[in-house]
């Protein structure tokens, strides 16, 4: 590294000292000079990774959002038909309570059957 200073030709510890802290500045004005030279540098090229990633996260956004949408409405569709079977078969209960009756023992015997260990 070369340095502007003239050399400490007498070895006096003042005239070391001030060549010392001439060759550091001036290591560290060329460090920060490096370091705003590649950050310049780097600058167009995260940019333009920013960009790229915006254009990707901004449709799947898009498309995440209209999902949301249509499971809020399917899911609205299911509890009115959840709701209209429940009042139907609660309707049937009130108008055919023995053949009800029959239909439930006959299930529980076959469900009875089908899980009982053999």
């Amino acid at each position: 590294m070369e340095t502007n200073a003239p050399a400490a030709g007498n070895g006096n510890p003042n005239d070391i000292r001030a060549t010392l802290v001439r060759s550091v500045d001036h290591a560290t004005v060329g460090a920060h000079d490096t370091i705003n030279s590649v950050s310049d540098a780097a600058r167009p090229a995260v940019e333009r990774m920013a960009t790229n990633a915006h254009d990707v996260v901004d449709p799947v956004a898009v498309v995440a959002a209209q999902a949301a949408e249509t499971l809020g409405v399917k899911g609205e569709q299911l509890r009115t038909a959840q709701d209209r079977l429940v009042g139907d078969v609660r309707g049937y209960l009130r108008e055919h309570p023995v053949a009800s009756l029959g239909i439930a023992l006959a299930a529980g015997y076959a469900l009875s059957r089908l899980l009982s260990p053999r």
